[in-house]
């Protein structure tokens, strides 16, 4: 029998989140229990006052001044917010008083609290599966994409599935390389991130099909190596298909972690010429790939899913698949006339023009395959994922609708991608 390592327990269900959050109110229960009158009539009335009134005009001013994102901000999160900073006025109160232990203890309580919080908060989104994808963020596997990229000595002939004529060489890599590299072009992009797969150190190299695989809003290239465990779950692919799996190009579509140009060509950016061309050109110059477009898949999670589909009729001709990972109807700031005048100033025929609902509305698109993906427990988009999917649908691609366990999270986006991989290895040729 092997042991598991505590490292690879789950972080987002079991014993540690329910420890984590019994340990957070135990340690607010004990910074509010004092031997005071006036600490129980004025002081803890006043701090959990002050407490509630903050975190409801935090919640107000990302919801409605603010909105940095199109979805409210999550009460669950709401509440632990208001518990952290609950503890820490606590605390801060009980300095005033008691001996240095006393105050040391507040201080480890804050942190209790704090500690519980992040876990609740990490558990409510999926990001981190366990304590070991937290420590990797501390570690650097990245290689130079100039060595891991080298120029290739003999490639593989085009024009058969690679299926059809993949050997597997007996000195092949177990595992794929992590790259970071600038993909210059009219955007502003922050570097993208490249899995290159034990196949492309093989010679003759082959030529693989490619997935350029974009992260939510907020977010950068990075979460899909960090939360998505990207690099684990291709290596686990390639080891059960002789080392063969699709490149992926994690680009940043966004410009900042918290800026949302839409994937579209507006006032906000120039995002879907990067995406449509500059990044595609860039890839078939610099790396060993298949340029048919049934080998290039568009794919995304939140934001990037809604720039999935964006791509998929707005490039037709470069992207022949896409995955859809619970996305939004429509690109959207919030409302859609304050989308319109944002990135249009309030010209909503510039809007119609390039939106994918419009779009899918009035053109067929019989060459396009994809899958969409919903979280069963997805009060935000749910339905909105479903109607995206009848218009693509109506359109004649060639779509396939995945409902799975799950709300607006990793828990539904992780596993949303690494299933779809059989079926986009025999779209893609990679397998039988």
């Amino acid at each position: 029998m092997t042991l598991l390592n505590p490292l690879d327990l789950s972080v987002i269900n079991g014993p540690i989140p329910v420890a984590a959050t019994v340990a957070g109110v135990l340690a607010l229960v004990a910074l509010t229990i004092r031997k005071n009158r006036s600490w129980w009539t004025r002081v803890v009335p006043a701090v959990v006052l002050a407490s509630v009134v903050s975190v409801a005009a935090l919640k107000f001013v990302v919801d409605h001044v603010w909105k940095p994102w199109p979805e409210p901000l999550p009460v669950i999160l709401t509440v632990w917010a208001g518990a952290a900073l609950l503890a820490v006025c606590l605390a801060v109160a009980r300095l005033r008083a008691g001996r240095w232990y006393s105050r040391a203890l507040s201080v480890v309580l804050v942190l209790v609290v704090a500690a519980s919080a992040m876990t609740a908060a990490n558990a409510y989104f999926g990001f981190y599966p366990t304590s070991r994808a937290v420590l990797e963020l501390f570690t650097n596997n990245r290689v130079d994409l100039d060595e891991a990229a080298k120029p290739a000595s003999s490639v593989l002939p085009a024009g058969s599935r690679l299926a059809d004529v993949w050997r597997k060489p007996v000195d092949l890599p177990e595992k794929g390389t992590v790259s970071e590299a600038d993909i210059p072009g009219v955007f502003k992009a922050r570097p993208a991130w490249i899995y290159l797969p034990p196949a492309y150190a093989a010679t003759p190299r082959p030529r693989l099909p490619v997935v350029v695989l974009l992260p939510g809003q907020p977010g950068s290239p990075r979460d899909w190596f960090d939360a998505g465990r990207l690099t684990e779950r291709l290596d686990e692919f390639a080891r059960e298909h002789d080392g063969l799996a699709p490149i992926v190009v994690v680009a940043d579509q966004l410009g900042a972690r918290m800026a949302n140009p839409l994937c579209l060509d507006s006032k906000l950016g120039q995002s879907e010429t990067y995406l449509a061309r500059e990044v595609p050109a860039w890839i078939k110059q610099r790396l060993t790939v298949d340029e048919r477009r049934e080998a290039w898949t568009i794919a995304g999670f939140s934001q990037g899913g809604t720039c999935a589909v964006q791509l998929a009729v707005r490039a037709p001709d470069v992207y022949g698949n896409f995955i859809y990972l619970t996305g939004q109807r429509e690109p959207s700031l919030s409302s859609r006339a304050e989308t319109i005048k944002a990135a249009f100033g309030g010209d909503e025929a510039a809007f119609t023009r390039v939106n994918p609902m419009d779009i899918l509305a009035r053109q067929r698109f019989p060459q396009i395959a994809g899958v969409i993906v919903a979280g069963q427990h997805d009060v935000l988009y749910r339905q909105a994922n479903a109607e995206v999917f009848e218009a693509c649908r109506r359109a004649g691609m060639d779509v396939q609708w995945k409902e799975l366990p799950g709300a607006h999270d990793w828990n539904v986006w992780r596993p949303g991608l690494y299933d779809t991989l059989p079926w986009l290895a025999t779209r893609t040729g990679l397998s039988r």
